[in-house]
């Protein structure tokens, strides 16, 4: 398939044209805990095997809008829409090496010279999807001699799944040798409620100290829409109880959003229903992910 034929498959776009300069202004150092690029296509194309076809997002335009929304730091995860070819990711990184770190979808047979190139340039963790509507299933056993090779870099491991699949998935994330950080507050049924047995079972799995949690992505989980209220007592309750380890991203370009376009600024106006006090949300925006990603204490 040609690259025009690629480009002209491309799903509209997920990310707002001209997102709104939120009040609320992020604390010195704020980081972006949770993004992504996309392409350019034509430098970087997409993997054959992916299960949607994004428009380009490329880092100019991550990097613009991180300076307008006031945060300081960026931590790209690699999307699935580029497989396990992580060379837009790793671009990103070197184009700002002080203000971004990376999060790697890799393969079991990756050389140990590819994982040490991939640390040089600023990635700090690999990724494990679960969503089978975003990727083939693999083998838990080809994940856990990841997690393994990676823990002798310091690296740490970020998990996707969605929460009626966490009884099957919670002993073997126990197991891993690694912190273990949970995208999108593993993805509850907010129509629920925070005391329906599913989140209670998350929250038990938190009690474990190896285990973080990111607490944005308000868009992909809301029943109501914006301004994503009914989310809110979920991130709060997290926030609130386990204040050391959570983190906060916009998940921008918003990959694969089918209900509508966020607008960042919303989005950020939301982290002080979240994290409502200063201390609070120091932690969740600068502190924890400094400390993370950037080992500083």
């Amino acid at each position: 398939m040609t690259m025009d034929k690629m480009n002209m498959m491309a799903e509209p776009p997920t990310f707002h044209p001209n997102p709104s300069k939120p009040a609320y202004v992020p604390p010195a150092g704020a980081v972006d805990a949770h993004c992504h690029v996309f392409g350019p296509a034509a430098r970087f194309p997409y993997a054959p095997e992916r299960k949607y076809t994004p428009t380009d997002a490329p880092k100019e335009m991550l990097f613009s809008l991180r300076r307008h929304l006031g945060f300081a730091r960026s931590v790209i995860v690699q999307a699935s829409c580029h497989g396990k070819d992580n060379a837009a990711m790793v671009d990103a990184l070197e184009a700002e090496p002080e203000t971004t770190r990376g999060v790697a979808v890799v393969a079991p047979t990756i050389s140990d010279e590819e994982l040490r190139a991939m640390d040089r340039a600023g990635v700090r963790a690999v990724r494990f999807n679960f969503l089978k509507r975003l990727v083939d299933a693999a083998p838990r056993e080809d994940f856990q001699r990841i997690a393994e090779r990676v823990a002798e870099l310091g690296w740490h491991v970020v998990v996707y799944f969605e929460m009626p699949d966490l009884p099957d998935l919670a002993p073997f994330l126990r197991g891993l040798p690694t912190t273990v950080v949970v995208d999108h507050m593993g993805r509850p049924d907010v129509a629920e409620g925070t005391d329906a047995a599913p989140f209670r079972a998350f929250i038990e799995l938190l009690e474990d100290e190896k285990f973080w949690v990111k607490v944005g992505c308000p868009e992909r989980l809301t029943v109501e829409g914006p301004p994503y209220r009914d989310v809110v007592p979920f991130a709060r309750r997290l926030v609130e109880t386990y204040s050391d380890r959570v983190l906060w991203g916009t998940d921008w370009p918003h990959p694969n959003m089918k209900s509508h376009i966020p607008d960042d600024g919303l989005l950020v106006d939301l982290i002080p229903s979240i994290a409502p006090t200063p201390d609070l949300q120091r932690k969740l925006l600068v502190a924890n992910p400094s400390r993370l990603y950037w080992g500083e204490k």
